[in-house]
C-alpha cells in the first residue's frame, strides 16, 4: 500500500470515528439530561436544566413510588401485553410466513401481495373502534393489547424473505426422513431464524412497550391502564401529577404541598424506559444482521 493511499485510509477513518463519536454524543446527551433533570430539586430547575445537578433530591421518584400499586398495575400490564404479544406476535406471522417462503405453495404470490397491500393504507380509526369494542368486545378488556397486534405486514414480508434464504435441500432432506411440515418448521426452520427472530422480537417488543394510544382509546379501568399511558398522564396533566403527589397526605399538609412536576415528569420516564435499556445489549447481536439478511430478496 503506497503512503498516499494509507494517508487517505487514515484520513476516512478518522472522520468515521469523529461522525461515530459526534453521534453518540447526540443521543446519549439528551438522556444523560434526563437523568440528571430527575434527580434536581425543583427549586434549582428554576435556573434551567444542566448536566450535573446543583441540588441534588429524590423528591420525584418519592412521589412516583408514593403509590407502588398504581405503578405495579402499570408495570404488570404493560410486561405481560410486551411479551405475551411478542411471543404470540412473532410465532403467527411466523407461521404465516413460512408457506409463503415456499415455492410450492400455489396460493403463495396473490396472498403476499394482499400482506403487502394492507401496507399501503389503514383501515382508519372509527372502523377499528368499532370492530374491537361491539364485535370483539375488548374495552376495558387486556386482551385488546394483545388480539389486534398478532399480525404486522412489514414483520411477515421480513419473515417470508429470511426464510427464502434458507436452502431448500434442507426441508427436502428433513422430509426424505419422514419429519412434517410442523416438525421441519419448528426444528429446522426456526433454529437456523435466530437473527430475523430476534430482531423482530425487538421491533415487536419496543411497539408494544412503547403503546400507549390504546389504553387511552380503549382503557377506562385504571387497573388496566400501561406504563406509557399512565407517563404520558404525568407528562401532560398537571392535575392528575397533584393527584398521585398528594397521595398520603392529610389536609393540613397539603395546604403547603407543592409537587415536584419536573423532576416527577422526567423520573417516570427513566421509570418506564429502564427495562428496555436492559434487555436492548442481549438482542442488539442479532439486530442488523436480521435486517440486512432479511432484505435481500424481494
Amino acid at each position: 500500500m503506497s503512503v498516499r493511499r494509507a494517508k487517505r485510509v487514515n484520513y476516512v477513518t478518522f472522520i468515521n470515528i469523529f461522525f461515530v463519536i459526534f453521534c453518540l454524543l447526540l443521543f446519549v446527551l439528551p438522556f444523560l439530561l434526563v437523568i440528571a433533570i430527575s434527580f434536581t430539586d425543583e427549586s434549582a430547575l428554576a435556573e434551567g436544566y444542566k448536566l450535573i445537578p446543583e441540588k441534588f433530591s429524590l423528591e420525584g421518584y418519592k412521589v412516583i413510588f408514593r403509590n407502588p400499586t398504581r405503578l405495579f398495575n402499570a408495570y404488570t400490564v404493560t410486561t405481560l401485553q410486551s411479551f405475551l404479544g411478542t411471543f404470540v406476535g412473532v410465532l403467527v406471522m411466523a407461521l404465516c410466513a413460512y408457506p409463503l417462503s415456499r415455492k410450492s405453495f400455489k396460493w403463495r404470490k396473490p396472498i403476499t401481495f394482499y400482506v403487502f397491500f394492507t401496507m399501503l393504507f389503514g383501515g382508519g380509526l372509527i372502523p377499528s373502534y368499532l370492530l374491537n369494542t361491539q364485535y370483539l368486545n375488548l374495552r376495558n378488556n387486556f386482551w385488546i393489547y394483545i388480539l389486534p397486534f398478532m399480525a404486522n405486514a412489514f414483520y411477515l414480508i421480513i419473515l417470508r424473505t429470511f426464510f427464502q434464504g434458507i436452502s431448500i435441500s434442507l426441508v427436502e432432506a428433513a422430509k426424505i426422513d419422514g419429519a412434517s411440515e410442523l416438525r421441519t418448521f419448528f426444528q429446522i426452520i426456526l433454529p437456523l431464524s435466530k437473527p430475523v427472530l430476534a430482531t423482530i422480537s425487538l421491533l415487536y417488543l419496543l411497539d408494544r412497550w412503547n403503546d400507549w394510544f390504546t389504553s387511552l382509546v380503549y382503557i377506562t379501568d385504571d387497573r388496566l391502564f400501561s406504563l406509557q399511558y399512565l407517563m404520558q398522564k404525568v407528562l401532560r396533566e398537571l392535575e392528575f401529577i397533584k393527584q398521585v403527589a398528594s397521595e398520603g397526605y392529610n389536609v393540613v399538609e397539603l395546604d403547603n404541598f407543592k409537587p415536584p412536576s419536573e423532576s416527577m415528569r422526567f423520573g417516570m420516564c427513566i421509570v418506564a424506559a429502564g427495562p428496555m435499556l436492559l434487555i436492548f445489549p442481549f438482542f442488539q447481536k442479532y439486530f442488523v444482521k436480521g435486517l440486512t439478511v432479511g432484505s435481500i430478496k424481494g
